[in-house]
């Protein structure tokens, strides 16, 4: 049953999925923090956030079967509640393993949050064109967050990032308790969540695969794009302005993956996203050229955002359940979560080039995931054809 949420539902789902997806804007800042800061090593810095991302992984597949039993409203403001305490918390502690146990609990709340706001968005009238929305407003947010984080760390120190992470969470919160968006379900929908446990087509669990990789990537590469651009002797206001122009990028992205949703084929998206996700990390890894760093770098977040839209809007159509898309944080973070401390080690012992060599191996997998999802499409609409 689809619904429409009115201005305030839509504003709070925005807001929820810009807080709760801070982890996608904010990595290579947090990694940067961690190592500059706490002068941990990338190993331990990648580790750190890894342990977030494997909190949000595991509480996104607990609650998302429970979705439609559970008080959305109250699992969202109390869980972006929870996780703003914790990063309060992590700015007044140097201590490795305190930050180790607050960031695993602000990623288990801020993923329950989540989950509640993605699930919600699934049962709107238009999940494709509500998912750009969001995308565009994160792409927003990580403007503001990208233009004035880096001199407020410069200024008053990296445990302030966490103040800021923690603030984020807690205004959430509160955008949460006043107008998250209430849904009707109806007998169908009864009827339907005691029949999901079996309905969801093996098409779609490929789609998973094949953005859950493209995650990992994602993670991989972007989480030490400052560390690389730092190491290969970029200027820090140089780094930072790239930064800038990666969030402006990422809102047209956003826009532009709303506004071609009828008029671009989702499989050209799909199998075009992992290819070029492999040429911008090899660029953005090798580049000594600072011209060549900042165009794969200012690029590499849109191309997931334009790309996991489509993602999101084609699985909405072939899981009728809707299971898939209130899982959508694991979805994303379970491949996540693997790339801060999978490419911190890779780093510390084979160099930035071995992110490069890594993107290919999990890029080419999840374009053969994704050439498997119109395959079984096309093989079940055909079985369908003979019946």
């Amino acid at each position: 049953m689809s619904q429409r949420f009115g201005f305030k539902g839509n504003l709070a789902l925005m807001v929820s999925h810009s807080a709760g997806m801070l982890d996608l804007v904010a990595l290579p800042l947090w990694i940067g923090v961690l190592v500059a800061t706490y002068h941990f090593d990338s190993q331990q810095a990648g580790g750190l956030v890894t342990l977030f991302l494997i909190g949000a992984v595991c509480s996104s597949i607990l609650i998302a079967p429970c979705f439609k039993k559970l008080n959305r409203r109250m699992v969202a403001s109390v869980g972006f509640f929870a996780s703003g305490l914790c990063f309060f918390a992590a700015s007044q502690t140097n201590d490795y393993v305190q930050l180790a146990l607050l960031h695993l609990v602000a990623g288990i709340s801020s993923s329950a949050a989540l989950s509640m706001a993605h699930g919600t968005f699934a049962r709107g009238e238009n999940p494709h064109r509500l998912f750009a929305i969001a995308g565009l407003t994160l792409g927003i947010m990580a403007f503001v967050f990208m233009g004035a984080t880096p001199n407020i760390t410069k200024a008053v120190g990296g445990h302030s990032l966490f103040i800021i992470f923690g603030g984020i969470m807690t205004f959430a919160a509160f955008v949460c308790a006043v107008a998250f968006p209430s849904l009707i379900l109806d007998e169908k929908d009864s009827e339907n969540a005691k029949q999901v446990v079996t309905k969801i087509p093996s098409n779609v669990w490929y789609g998973i695969v094949g953005i859950s990789l493209m995650a990992v990537t994602q993670a991989m590469t972007f989480s030490f794009m400052e560390r690389v651009g730092n190491d290969r002797g970029f200027s820090t206001d140089s780094v930072t302005l790239v930064l800038i122009l990666l969030t402006v990028i990422n809102i047209v992205a956003a826009a532009f993956a709303g506004i071609f949703e009828k008029r671009l084929s989702a499989r050209v998206v799909l199998c075009t996203g992992p290819v070029l996700q492999i040429i911008l990390s090899n660029i953005m890894m090798n580049a000594s050229s600072f011209a060549f760093y900042a165009a794969s770098a200012s690029c590499f977040v849109s191309l997931m955002i334009f790309t996991h839209t489509f993602v999101f809007g084609l699985l909405a159509r072939l899981d009728e359940s809707g299971r898939a898309l209130a899982a959508t944080p694991a979805m994303l973070m379970i491949g996540a979560a693997v790339g801060p401390i999978l490419g911190g080690t890779i780093i510390k012992f084979v160099g930035y080039q071995g992110i490069g060599i890594a993107a290919l191996v999990f890029g080419t997998i999840s374009l053969v995931c994704f050439i498997r999802v119109f395959q079984r499409r096309s093989d079940a609409i055909q079985s369908e054809s003979v019946a």
